[in-house]
């Protein structure tokens, strides 16, 4: 078969290899970063189009406008990477690397075209010289060049500032596709001709898979693993070598060594030594890489003993809290309270607050609504949230400002809820982990049954904090409620002393009005007008006197130092007594009072008292009865 067709096939073969990477970009461009994800398409199809392109051209002899092509397909395909990082990063500044392309593009346009009318050598100094065809390269690679250094400073920085674990993992594979793309149009740039550019092709697999997955494998785990399985590969085969080595040295000239024989007594041995051997190497690399070193069942079961019988609520949150930071080298934590709360109109409300004290309880409780996007996920879900996804998921961004700023401030990494008897009472919340490690599935699964286990110390606390908060409020209510008793009493004081002392200071200037207001009644000298208004003063003294009368009756019953005098006293009689008096009155309102009384028993009572319960009563019916109307 003809080399050409060979070169023709395998170009195609290499082109149609971006399809599955297209089509599991658009399977996952739901994933929070739809825009990065378009343009990894966009990278993929060029890169397809450029090697059906290459397989075409293979056939031609026009090698040099090939090479030239591929330069400055390199220059947009970096860019297109380049745009897709920033937009992965949820920067504002992408549109300044789009500028920045399309300005490398003019000038390459009006390169290529000869638009400024430049002469074949540009430039020369008698050693070197710069021939205008070779303008177009060099300004394809001086633009390459700056999108590559961009590329390094801005993942190296977003790596360097990211506070999560989780996101900092995701973008050390972006070190991958860009490695990837420097390799490649560095040996592009260098003349040195792949067929198909595969290294391009890694990096649109790369590069469509940490944009298309949020939760990617742990490098550093991965990194671990990898250097504890060479280490301990190279171990064996050391110590293989090294106890053969050692046996021939010392019986190889022993007519009956066998080595055969030998190399089986060191296999033996080495099998006995491998466990131990491959725990040391594990343990040794883990802690040398920072990695997490605890027993999760016996944490759990340290963590069972230590609160079973804990009722009260800040002891329960500082040995929940504590025990995990302790065993997982964890930097905070804290335990809070989840109370439901039913709305008027029916709905719930779940109310976030701490279980600690003092400094905790100062923090803010948030309100999740029952409908909301996080108290919806913790109530469906029932497993932990991390704060990764609550950043990046496009499910969580509906949250109200006011609870991503809440959860926010507490500057944690993975939220657990508490659940007992299907409902939601607490909830667990941890910071990152001293050793920069992110939270892997097992320390999940580790505080999630760690949440179990509190359900039950936190429904029983929660009920004695609520009986130990009822019985504070009531002794608050009681003392105020003693408080408003006092002072009403002082009140009441206040009032018998004002109308004991007003009615005492106000009899002695009535007396005397109303001595003087008959003295002049009685003066047949005063005109008769005078003695018409004399009479009105006399009455309205007569009226006040009553008043002070009651008043100090009052005051007398107020302070319960009224003692009536009693004596035997006829009803009929004295009721008799009091209509004759009102008789005046009810003349001049033109009604006719008739008494008419059955004969009536004799009773014991204070007749001044009796007069004036009678008085009051019949006054008030006169005065309440209209005129010209009879009384019986």
């Amino acid at each position: 078969m003809d080399t050409s067709l060979i070169q023709f096939i395998i170009l195609l073969l290499l082109g149609a290899l971006y399809l599955p990477v297209i089509f599991f970009s658009i399977q996952r461009r739901d994933e929070g970063h739809t825009a990065a994800t378009w343009l990894i398409i966009l990278y993929s199809l060029l890169a397809m189009v450029v090697n059906v392109t290459e397989a075409v051209w293979q056939t031609s002899e026009n090698a040099g406008a090939l090479q030239e092509m591929q330069m400055y397909t390199a220059l947009t395909l970096a860019a297109l990477l380049m745009i897709a990082l920033q937009l992965f990063l949820k920067r504002e500044s992408w549109w300044v690397w789009g500028a920045l392309w399309a300005v490398w593009i003019i000038g390459l346009s009006l390169l290529v075209t000869n638009s400024l009318d430049l002469p074949e050598m540009v430039w020369t100094n008698g050693e070197f010289a710069l021939f205008r065809n070779r303008l177009s390269p060099e300004w394809a690679t001086l633009g390459w060049l700056i999108l590559a250094i961009g590329f390094i400073l801005t993942l190296a920085n977003a790596s360097r500032h990211s506070r999560q674990p989780l996101l900092r993992n995701r973008l050390n594979y972006w070190w991958a596709p860009i490695t990837f793309m420097l390799v490649n149009d560095f040996l592009l740039f260098a003349g040195i001709s792949l067929y198909g550019q595969p290294f391009r092709f890694l990096t649109a697999v790369t590069a469509a898979y940490v944009i298309g997955t949020h939760h990617v494998p742990d490098l550093r785990n991965i990194l671990r693993r990898g250097l504890i399985y060479i280490s301990v590969i190279l171990a064996v085969v050391g110590f293989y070598v090294a106890g053969f080595l050692l046996l021939q040295t010392l019986f190889g000239r022993n007519p009956n060594f066998n080595p055969l024989l030998a190399g089986a007594f060191i296999s033996l041995l080495l099998a006995i030594l491998f466990t131990p051997l491959a725990g040391l190497i594990s343990r040794t690399i883990n802690k040398w890489m920072g990695g997490d070193q605890y027993d999760a069942s016996l944490t759990l079961h340290r963590y069972s003993e230590s609160i079973s019988n804990i009722l009260d609520m800040d002891r329960l949150a500082s040995i929940a809290v504590g025990i995990m930071l302790e065993a997982m080298q964890i930097e905070r934590g804290f335990l809070f309270l989840v109370d439901a709360e039913r709305q008027a109109d029916g709905s719930k409300r779940y109310k976030v607050r701490s279980a600690r004290s003092p400094e905790e309880r100062q923090m803010i409780a948030v309100e999740l609504e029952e409908n909301g996007v996080l108290a919806s996920y913790f109530m469906r879900e029932q497993r932990p949230l991390l704060h990764y996804d609550l950043d990046l998921l496009p499910t969580f961004r509906a949250a109200s400002p006011f609870e991503r700023d809440w959860f926010n401030q507490l500057r944690a990494e993975v939220y657990i809820p508490i659940f007992a008897k299907k409902q939601w009472i607490g909830l667990l919340a941890f910071g990152p982990k001293l050793s920069g490690n992110r939270y892997s599935n097992t320390d999940l699964s580790v505080l999630s049954a760690h949440a179990n286990q509190t359900a039950v110390a936190l429904e029983n606390a929660r009920l004695v904090d609520n009986l130990m908060r009822l019985n504070q409020e009531m002794r608050q209510a009681r003392r105020a409620l003693e408080k408003n008793n006092q002072e009403l009493e002082r009140i009441d004081r206040a009032k018998s002393d004002f109308i004991s002392i007003a009615s005492h200071e106000l009899r002695t200037p009535l007396t005397v009005i109303k001595g003087y207001a008959e003295m002049l009644m009685d003066d047949q000298k005063l005109d008769t007008n005078l003695k018409g208004m004399m009479k009105r003063i006399h009455e309205g003294t007569m009226r006040l006197h009553e008043v002070m009368d009651s008043m100090f009756d009052i005051a007398q019953i107020d302070a319960r130092s009224l003692k009536p005098h009693l004596q035997a006293a006829e009803l009929g009689h004295v009721l008799q007594e009091v209509c004759l008096d009102q008789s005046s009155t009810v003349k001049e309102r033109e009604q006719f009072l008739h008494v008419e009384l059955p004969s009536l028993p004799h009773v014991k009572a204070d007749l001044h008292l009796l007069r004036k319960l009678f008085h009051h009563i019949v006054r008030n019916a006169v005065k309440f009865t209209p005129n010209n109307v009879s009384s019986q």
